[in-house]
């Protein structure tokens, strides 16, 4: 036990389960504690005992209070979570006074499978941006959430009333491969293209009631193409990929912006699939509207891939090599200059 003479008591209501909050052999709390360091925590009885550091243990005391609720709904957070949530409200603590962000600030969407959270500081910083803005820019890397926590975003609104539709979209441009002809109705054709956003969909909605959104209109995936001669009012709008935008798609696509309502962009201008000699509408359109009033651009990194963490460490590798290449050309522009 910490030598620290306060220590706060957290008690654990009737009908809660205390292996829903404390974990499995307490391995939540071990977690927890090992998560946000000179914080110590155990349970006793129905509940649950905190020493260390006044701030860090206010910080500890909050995400308690939220596993217990978590619990209480029966939907117990696991040691994974636990964990990570620890570490990143303890790096927001770090070296500051007054509150930090808690669990339930990290909270997007309640969805069919389970709670859908930010799971990085610049995850949260998208996703507070995309509550803020507009019209909102994720660019960053495979893995990074950006078209999952805007389709989240985009549930959560129309559940809410905020919006009354839900309209996905991407340019129909293949990655890297031809894969030819298509047998099939327009809607096989497209369907390949727009397969990752119905697979999201179907992770936050009960397949039944995506089914019942979908054929009453409240829900539109389609290509960027069908996107022409429209005004989209009362709507939430993500263009995925929009790496593989040309300029003219991406002008046509953001000037079909309507009243309340909200579009995100997301795209990865490291993997563009544009034929050689096509400007993308992305790279383009950063030098055009940074610093317009009403419109966010976040950057993610490969500090925030939430898949395997190898994919990060793929992501570095292939910039680090990026970057040899680039200064490789100015070099080899300046010996060819100087030779004249």
């Amino acid at each position: 036990m910490s030598n620290s003479s306060a220590i706060t008591t957290i008690p654990i209501p009737e009908g809660v389960d205390p292996v829903g909050v404390c974990g499995i052999g307490d391995a939540s709390l071990r977690a927890l504690e090992d998560n946000l360091p000179g914080i110590e925590v155990w349970a006793r009885s129905n509940q649950i005992m905190l020493a260390g550091p006044p701030l860090l243990q206010a910080v500890a005391s909050d995400l308690v209070a939220e596993m217990i609720a978590e619990a209480g709904r029966g939907d117990p957070l696991t040691p994974e979570t636990v964990a990570h949530a620890a570490s990143l409200v303890n790096s927001a603590a770090s070296g500051r006074e007054g509150p930090v962000a808690g669990l339930s600030e990290w909270e997007v969407l309640r969805a069919r499978d389970g709670i859908i959270r930010a799971k990085t500081q610049g995850q949260k910083d998208y996703v507070d941006a995309i509550a803020s803005y507009d019209v909102i820019f994720g660019i960053g890397p495979a893995g990074t959430g950006k078209t999952y926590l805007a389709m989240a975003k985009a549930v959560g609104a129309l559940m809410s009333g905020e919006v009354k539709r839900i309209i996905l979209t991407r340019p129909a441009v293949e990655a890297g491969e031809n894969l030819g002809f298509l047998p099939g109705s327009l809607t096989d054709k497209i369907d390949p293209y727009l397969r990752p956003l119905y697979d999201a969909l179907r992770d936050m909605i009960d397949p039944a009631e995506l089914t019942q959104l979908i054929d009453a209109g409240a829900i539109e995936v389609a290509p960027l193409a069908y996107m022409r001669g429209r005004t989209l009012n009362d709507a939430f709008i993500v263009l995925d990929e929009a790496q593989n935008t040309t300029s003219q798609q991406m002008k046509m696509f953001l000037t079909r912006l309507g009243f309340r309502s909200t579009m995100v962009v997301t795209g990865d201008i490291s993997q563009i699939d544009l034929p050689a000699g096509r400007t993308s509408g992305l790279t383009h359109v950063r030098r055009i509207l940074d610093g317009v009033e009403g419109i966010a651009f976040v950057y993610l990194t490969s500090a925030d891939v939430v898949r395997n963490e190898l994919v990060g460490r793929i992501i570095d590798a292939y910039d680090a090599a990026d970057a040899r290449q680039a200064r490789l050309q100015a070099h080899r522009r300046v010996t060819r200059g100087r030779a004249r």
